[in-house]
């Protein structure tokens, strides 16, 4: 998926702020933020979405979500965050790269959903 922007983002052809990088994962900061801290987190191996995981990806899945826990907690989240995986048009994905939202700050965030 060499057009995809978070493989670009990735490869470092488009700019971003990073908030962290291992052999798995890059992690930077959403140029949209809906909240004080709000940083994606992608695997650098391209997967569309959680709908095309395979047993392949697990490595990667298992080391983005350990990762997730101590990016936020380096963004100042101690006193807990949000994490969110939006999956196909119903789960509203924008991007076609499977990515985790870390939302967090200093105040508790509004409802995810209104019932």
């Amino acid at each position: 998926m060499s057009e995809c922007i978070f493989c670009r983002i990735v490869r470092g052809e488009i700019p971003s702020k990073k908030v962290y990088e291992d052999e798995h994962v890059y992690a930077f900061h959403d140029i949209n933020p809906v909240a004080p801290v709000h940083v994606l987190v992608v695997p650098k191996q391209h997967v569309d979405s959680m709908a095309h995981l395979t047993a392949e990806h697990e490595a990667a899945m298992g080391r983005l979500m350990v990762a997730a826990g101590q990016i936020a907690r380096d963004q100042g989240c101690t006193d807990g965050f949000r994490t969110i995986i939006n999956t196909g048009r119903v789960g509203l994905q924008e991007v076609y790269h499977l990515h985790l939202h870390i939302l967090g700050g200093a105040d508790p965030l509004p409802p995810m959903l209104t019932r």
